[in-house]
């Protein structure tokens, strides 16, 4: 009954202690990085409108194969990023489409912002891309933080339509 109470005591104090990083790194009840779609709310610090040239501003992230697709309400955006510790981020160049819409200077925004962060932030469902110390260069909201991105399906595919295909098919 004593090596019973004392392996319940040591479990109890691990789920707490394991809480409670949870709590202060701000991780309870946040959207994961990937397998959300991130809808775009502010770039350097400015609101972005909910839909541009018809189409909502996003960012989605595929933990798989390591792939972002992007759109800023005009073209499809898409590379590759890397993570590292402490909440690193890198955004390789990629592709875009290259259709001309009416307002173009959010997407360009957005590519730079993409290219130029090093560093996120996740609290609660807001999404922030950051450089350095600095204000953060993009806020994204999860839309349906419920819904994770079916990983055998590309949203490459879906944001490019028929222009970038899946290379096996």
């Amino acid at each position: 009954m004593r090596q019973f109470f004392l392996i319940f005591s040591i479990v109890c104090l691990i789920t707490a202690c394991d809480t409670a990083k949870k709590a202060a790194s701000g991780d309870v009840n946040s959207s994961p990085l990937t397998g959300t779609k991130w809808r775009l709310t502010e770039l350097d610090g400015k609101p972005v409108a909910e839909k541009i040239n018809g189409k909502e501003p996003f960012l989605e992230l595929q933990e798989v194969d390591k792939r972002y697709a992007a759109s800023g309400g005009c073209n499809g955006i898409g590379g590759q990023f890397t993570l590292s510790k402490n909440g690193r981020i890198k955004f390789s160049q990629g592709m875009s489409t290259m259709m001309a819409c009416e307002n173009m200077e959010v997407e360009t925004q957005l590519k730079n912002a993409l290219i130029a962060t090093d560093n996120y932030t996740i609290n609660g469902n807001t999404l922030s891309l950051n450089k350095a110390g600095m204000a953060p260069l993009a806020r994204f909201q999860a839309v349906n933080p419920s819904v994770a991105i079916d990983s055998n399906q590309h949203s490459q595919t879906a944001v490019y339509g028929k222009y970038f295909k899946n290379k096996n098919n």
